[in-house]
């Protein structure tokens, strides 16, 4: 069982790796954890090698690499709790994970970058990755991923019309909804999360 630190530390080198595809530095390493010490950083790497969570890279002035199970499940993040958005709740230390890859990979899956302000109202702004799930139907007010006229593409809410027509609609009361024949619009896929770094 790895303490919190060695879990940051791991946590941090899983998304080094997985990001920049090679291992930080020492200093890098001390630096992503908010520590001082080069030297603590090494203990940690130390035990992460012993435990088997990173393995030494032959060859490598940067020496470590993920085993391949874990580059294969992708990244796991501590989940420490709940926080509250609105009114503050008791503080209750979580001791769970997330893995990233679980929630938004997948063989059918793609991320896109959003351009554009139509999705602010559902917290889609300009910038953000979102990652969809690649299919060719979706269900009435689903956010999917419109091509129209086999020429524009487009993240709007779907919603069928009789009389063989489709709205698009974005999510910005400043911006009109859009009306075309069924025929034009080829749905691509459907909104599945939103990544956003800070």
């Amino acid at each position: 069982m790895l303490t919190e630190s060695q879990q940051r530390a791991l946590t941090f080198i899983q998304a080094y790796i997985l990001r920049c595809g090679h291992a930080p530095t020492y200093p890098e390493i001390a630096t992503g954890i908010g520590i001082q010490s080069q030297g603590t950083a090494h203990r940690y790497v130390k035990v992460l090698l012993e435990l088997g969570y990173l393995l030494n890279e032959e060859g490598s002035h940067r020496g470590l690499r993920l085993p391949d199970e874990l580059m294969e499940q992708g990244m796991c993040i501590p989940l420490l709790g709940t926080i509250a958005a609105g009114q503050p709740i008791e503080a209750i230390a979580g001791h769970d994970s997330i893995n990233i890859n679980q929630m938004f990979g997948g063989d059918n899956r793609y991320a896109l970058k959003v351009s554009g302000e139509s999705m602010i109202e559902l917290g889609i702004l300009d910038g953000d990755t979102v990652v969809i799930e690649s299919c060719n139907t979706a269900s009435k007010n689903s956010v999917v991923v419109a091509l129209i006229d086999n020429y524009e593409v487009t993240l709007k809410i779907f919603r069928p019309l009789s009389h063989d027509r489709i709205k698009l609609i974005p999510a910005n009361a400043d911006m009109e909804a859009m009306v075309y024949q069924a025929d034009r619009v080829q749905i691509q896929g459907v909104l599945v999360g939103t990544l956003r770094i800070y």
